[in-house]
């Protein structure tokens, strides 16, 4: 019982440092980022999107090293259903989503070939060091295209350049308290489920990954509530890119995965999910709140079948 508790407490501490962390790290890395004239977008696609991803990346890796396939895969497959369904359905939901053209012409379709390629890399149940380094490759490629089209912005005046530094650690500061904790809220999330019995791989794709992706849900909210949508949406569509490319693929260079059956029934239902959100996005340039809903929906079905 004592247990449980101070595991419990250790879940409130987590949270609370996540919210902070996040509040602190997507408000001044927005504001570095105007003043090195980087667009909003591609703050969200990549400071904000991969930043808040370093929770699933340090977890995927440490769950390879000790060969725990299923937590690996899982934990991407499971985070990136939870950022489409419950993140940017969530937000939708409360209050609409808009996406610019370039996210939804350009930077949402990457999301969906990255997650076909996930989907082809796991078919087999395997995944190899070979494979995990293309991933790793195109995702570099992708941010290569990424920051040359980036194009500049209006930059901040420079007479608050001397402000510089110190919001710069502002941000990093935000980032370390994110992935503090983070780190927390997974193994506090894990103990708890462990005790209930559920297996490797449901633990993996569904309290692991909603751990994970606890910080993508406050830098999401954070942003939206600050007026900066393109910020909110981008981090979603970018950390689900580092994590089908970047995070599988580094935990596969660092040892080959092997999954359960499961996996792929998971993975398809993942596929299904980014091909609805893309096609919204590239049609209606967004999400309304019944979409948002559909999503959100989607989700928790899923959650309802693994767990059964």
């Amino acid at each position: 019982m004592v247990g449980v508790a101070v595991t419990g407490l250790a879940l409130v501490g987590s949270v609370a440092a996540l919210w902070g962390g996040a509040t602190l790290f997507v408000g001044n890395a927005a504001r570095v980022a105007r003043r090195l004239g980087v667009s909003e977008l591609v703050v969200g696609l990549t400071v904000v999107g991969f930043g808040t991803s370093a929770p699933e990346l340090v977890t995927s890796v440490d769950a390879a090293l000790v060969g725990a396939g299923d937590v690996a895969v899982g934990n991407v497959v499971g985070s990136n259903l939870f950022n489409l369904g419950v993140v940017l359905g969530g937000l939708a939901v409360v209050g609409s989503v808009r996406a610019s053209r370039t996210l939804a012409l350009r930077d949402a379709p990457v999301m969906l070939g990255a997650t076909l390629l996930l989907w082809a890399v796991v078919r087999d149940l395997r995944l190899s060091r070979v494979e995990g380094l293309l991933l790793v490759a195109l995702l570099a490629g992708y941010l290569i295209v990424l920051l040359r089209a980036g194009g500049p912005v209006e930059t901040t005046p420079s007479g608050e350049a001397d402000a510089r530094p110190r919001t710069l650690l502002a941000a990093l500061a935000g980032l370390a308290l994110v992935v503090g904790g983070a780190d927390l809220l997974v193994r506090s999330a894990v103990a708890l489920s462990t005790l209930a019995g559920l297996s490797e791989w449901v633990i993996g794709e569904t309290v692991v990954a909603v751990a994970t992706s606890t910080p993508e849900i406050a830098a999401s909210v954070v942003a939206a509530r600050r007026g900066m949508p393109e910020l909110a949406a981008g981090n979603v569509v970018g950390s689900n890119v580092f994590n089908a490319l970047g995070i599988l693929g580094a935990a596969a260079v660092v040892r080959p995965l092997a999954v359960t059956p499961a996996a792929g029934p998971t993975t398809l239902w993942l596929v299904g999910l980014t091909a609805l959100v893309v096609v919204l996005l590239a049609t209606r340039g967004g999400l309304s709140r019944l979409e948002g809903a559909v999503c959100v929906v989607v989700n928790l079905v899923r959650w309802g079948l693994d767990l059964m």
